[in-house]
């Protein structure tokens, strides 16, 4: 029979002894086998991969079949499941086992795979198909993430870590452990934070690129556009680390005027301003005026939507903009 991944959670105290997980979403799988099953089930857990099983039916079967004192109960994960595993399974089906709970994860099954037919047809067996994240189950991911490690953020920045994970929900898990990591050592987290956090290398160009076209650094600038080549999205990643600088500029402007000292205002900024960062933005400061910032604030913004409304000359639109603004 089939069941949605939402409903597995309330089925596992059913009858059904046998699971078909399969389809593109590994990530959701193992999620699914880790956070949902495994807690649920037993704790005497055996992993095999189909080839073996394959190559040892004998032994996988008498290993299944044999009742351990010590184990009251087994739950089997088969890897790599195919149409090889079949026969195994209907064997085990028709011996009515009891006390064993049987996984196997495959990948995309098409309509035609006796295995999928199998299971989505059997009473006695469960069939749930994964399919790709969308944004919306990922945005859920992320918000449940940053809810129950009390952090706070911006929807602009989940958007950002999720459009960095291209949609793929281990990437996803990946780069939420390392904003984990790092916020145990500070208190909030910033789009720069993130930018330096998230495939940190060519973020660095980024920031870099960033932080030079505002002090109107020629040679740098030219040298970071001919060294690397730029993807689509980090197009949007340039315009985002441009607002971020532009609008921490326009506050410590608004600071040092208030306190009468940039130093001051820099120190007591928050977030905390890294003190490796200091010096390019005391440049910063002193090569802009408020004005001057608050035009660019309008221009960056102006840029950002452009760009999604010409996504196919993104780069083209993005060195425009840079090469005028250190030209000007």
């Amino acid at each position: 029979m089939i069941l949605k991944s939402s409903d597995l959670s309330r089925n596992l105290e059913k009858p059904q002894k046998f699971y078909l997980l399969y389809g593109s979403n590994i990530g959701q799988i193992e999620d699914t086998i880790n956070n949902i099953i495994k807690p649920k089930l037993s704790k005497n857990v055996h992993n095999y991969d189909e080839n073996e099983i394959i190559a040892n039916i004998d032994e996988f079967e008498e290993n299944i079949l044999n009742k351990s004192l010590f184990e009251d109960e087994k739950l089997i994960i088969i890897n790599r499941g195919s149409e090889k595993i079949l026969g195994i399974i209907e064997k085990l089906i028709s011996k009515n086992i009891t006390q064993i709970i049987i996984i196997i994860k495959s990948g995309i099954l098409e309509k035609k795979s006796k295995l999928r037919i199998f299971f989505e047809k059997n009473k006695e067996t469960i069939c749930t198909p994964f399919y790709d994240d969308n944004y919306q189950s990922l945005l859920k991911i992320a918000q449940n993430f940053f809810s129950k490690n009390k952090i706070k953020i911006s929807i602009q920045n989940i958007n950002f870590i999720i459009e960095k994970s291209r949609n793929n929900r281990i990437s996803l898990n990946n780069e939420l452990e390392k904003i984990r990591n790092f916020h145990k050592k500070e208190t909030s987290i910033e789009f720069e934070d993130i930018l330096k956090l998230t495939n940190s290398a060519e973020n660095y160009n980024i920031s870099e690129l960033a932080d030079q076209c505002l002090v109107k650094n020629k040679k740098k600038i030219h040298n970071i556009l001919n060294e690397n080549i730029s993807a689509t999205e980090d197009n949007i990643l340039i315009v985002r680390s441009l607002l971020f600088k532009l609008k921490r500029l326009k506050k410590l402007k608004i600071d040092t005027e208030k306190q009468k000292n940039q130093d001051l205002a820099i120190s007591s900024f928050k977030p905390p301003i890294f003190w490796k960062d200091k010096e390019i933005i005391k440049q910063q400061l002193k090569f802009l005026t408020l004005k001057d910032i608050n035009s660019l604030i309008k221009r960056v913004n102006e840029l950002e939507l452009l760009i999604k409304q010409n996504i196919n000359i993104s780069e083209k639109l993005t060195n425009n903009f840079i090469l005028e603004t250190i030209n000007s």
